[in-house]
């Protein structure tokens, strides 16, 4: 008799994952007709099976309510989780009482280049490849995980940025060395970094900073996610120019009050440093370049010459 119980209570939890599973495929469809994105799609079913695997009900949002508000999850990501299943709801023409979870503002992590600069050296062609176009353009990852193989300029060395979240479209430098690393990229489809790959590539950047952060004794290095070099470019950027409105439209902002947040973090981390210059002078256009993709600024033209200055 006992051991019936436990049969009947196994195949009833077995149903419930077939039914959760059914019903996520189905939200994942409704969600691409509505017009979403793929990487919108992916987190969002990935969420709702987070909820499943913690013994959620999809069906019961009492049990969905209760599984929630267990979970040691900051405010921001329950919020999230929230916001996910209320669009499950809707799918089915439901509506439920949600829990209210206020997201509370954090100043976010800004690694030093040199923190950056190792997790690119230490990652796969692919990875790299990926992380130095975040590093030298600050885009989201969304927007990088969308290009293709057109948006890319190899004559002019510049990249054409569709935006994500009501943002600017951007068109950008890049280096030689970024562009080469792309160049040595196998190509397989329109899709520069192939189909999923905000997934994939969040998968392997895991795995990497993890090892990283071992092999190099630094922690630090496991804070380290795609959004954050992100906020690392527009810190970095504001303090080599002084120049919000740059800033706002280099990362494509479109409130000033979201460029604003930079100021501020530039403004604490850099205090304590000089304000001493590195200065250069270019005499070809060569020169010029390198200076530019090394992260000088040009100054002046006098004689023939192009005066060029970095923080030091």
């Amino acid at each position: 008799m006992e051991n019936q119980t436990v049969m009947n209570g196994l195949a009833g939890a077995t149903k419930q994952t077939q039914d959760a599973k059914g019903k996520i495929l189905e939200f994942m469809w409704w969600l691409k007709k509505k017009g979403y994105r793929e990487a919108t799609i992916l987190t969002d079913s990935q969420q709702l099976s987070i909820l499943a695997k913690r013994s959620a009900n999809l069906s019961d949002p009492d049990s969905v309510r209760a599984v929630i508000a267990n979970q040691p999850w900051t405010s921001s990501r329950k919020s999230r989780a929230v916001a996910v299943y209320t669009l499950f709801l809707k799918m089915q023409d439901q509506t439920w009482e949600p829990p209210i979870y206020k997201p509370v503002p954090q100043i976010p992590f800004i690694p030093i280049e040199k923190e950056v600069d190792d997790l690119i050296a230490g990652s796969g062609r692919k990875l790299s490849a990926y992380l130095q176009l975040l590093k030298e353009t600050g885009m989201r990852s969304g927007e990088e995980a969308q290009l293709k193989w057109t948006d890319l300029d190899f004559e002019r060395n510049v990249v054409k940025i569709t935006p994500e979240k009501n943002s600017y479209p951007r068109i950008l430098p890049l280096s030689s060395k970024c562009v080469m690393m792309l160049k040595n990229l196998k190509r397989s489809g329109d899709l520069m970094f192939g189909r999923l790959s905000c997934n994939c590539m969040r998968i392997s950047l895991c795995n990497t900073r993890k090892k990283l952060a071992r092999k190099l004794n630094n922690p630090r290095l496991e804070q380290i996610h795609f959004h954050t070099i992100r906020h690392w470019k527009a810190t970095t950027l504001h303090h080599q120019t002084r120049d919000i409105l740059h800033v706002k439209q280099f990362m494509g902002h479109r409130r000033i009050e979201s460029t604003l947040v930079y100021v501020q973090i530039e403004s604490a981390l850099f205090q304590n440093m000089s304000e001493d210059f590195t200065c250069k002078v270019a005499q070809t256009s060569d020169e010029a370049k390198q200076l530019i993709e090394s992260g000088f600024e040009y100054v002046m033209q006098k004689d023939s010459l192009a005066y060029f200055r970095k923080r030091k």
